[in-house]
């Protein structure tokens, strides 16, 4: 494996591979199992695999979230290594940001809602982020969690909006065994809360099983929040059921045959998101 850190040598090198194909994952670092499928899918479906390590400042709207995000490279080399990914890219922040100053799309309103609201301006870093990725490397295809349904979402739609060729690959969530979704945040929790924060999943799970269409979403939301909440370890930030296209929040389970479950759920200190189609 390469390990690349200036975007001169990157460009230098994708010289070398006009013609391949290129798979590309982009990481925050902290690198787990879940990580680990998308690296390996694109492995299997491309000439050339690029991971990129890199803590994007602009998309944290907590800066001691930013502070405390877990940094292992060395442990993250050791896994690249492991699944003979073919270049690392771990860029500097002046380097990446060099002569650029951002990307601007028509979000249709999809960053001021859920995470959006919670979270304000961090969806224009991750597009930030996310198109000089795509300016530097060109991928063929481009390879995202369905964690972060959200943003999968707003990066399809700033592909689009950008007439980029890039392909946008959703992965479904990989789980430990308690059902907790991988995440690089895990890391940073508690003994006691590793041991409560998989209620989550088995309580959407739960409450999910048997919703009829004659239901309606806000009693089942207020069902959902009362039992995550009866946990002192955790504290439901928001639930909504939205249609999984547009995003757009459901009254009633008639509206769509697409309906998702997003999540966010403070875990002590940690804050956790989920999702779980319908």
């Amino acid at each position: 494996m390469q390990i690349i850190e200036t975007v001169d040598n990157l460009k230098i090198l994708l010289n070398k591979f006009k013609n391949n194909t290129i798979g590309f994952v982009p990481t925050m670092g902290a690198l787990h199992a879940g990580h680990a499928s998308l690296i390996k899918k694109s492995k299997m479906e491309n000439d050339i695999t690029i991971v990129s390590v890199f803590v994007n400042k602009r998309q944290f709207n907590d800066q001691n979230d930013y502070v405390n995000y877990p940094r292992t490279i060395e442990n993250d080399i050791e896994l690249l290594n492991s699944l003979s990914c073919n270049i690392l890219f771990f860029p500097e922040n002046n380097d990446i940001y060099k002569n650029y100053e951002g990307c601007k799309i028509d979000f249709q309103g999809l960053d001021k809602i859920y995470e959006g609201e919670f979270r304000p301006g961090h969806f224009q870093g991750v597009v930030d982020i996310v198109y000089r990725f795509f300016q530097i490397i060109n991928p063929t295809n481009a390879y995202f969690g369905a964690k972060d349904f959200q943003q999968l979402a707003i990066i399809k739609l700033m592909t689009k909006q950008m007439n980029l060729k890039t392909n946008i690959i959703a992965c479904e969530i990989l789980r430990e065994k308690s059902g907790l979704a991988m995440s690089s945040r895990n890391k940073r929790l508690q003994k006691d809360e590793l041991e409560q924060a998989p209620n989550i999943y088995k309580i959407i799970t739960q409450f999910s099983k048997n919703i009829n269409k004659s239901d309606k979403p806000s009693i089942i939301i207020n069902d959902i929040t009362k039992a995550i909440d009866k946990n002192s370890l955790l504290k439901t930030e928001y639930i909504v059921f939205c249609d999984e296209n547009s995003l757009k929040t459901i009254d009633s389970f008639k509206e769509s045959k697409n309906i998702r479950l997003c999540i966010a759920v403070w875990c002590g200190e940690i804050r956790l998101i989920d999702n779980l189609r319908l």
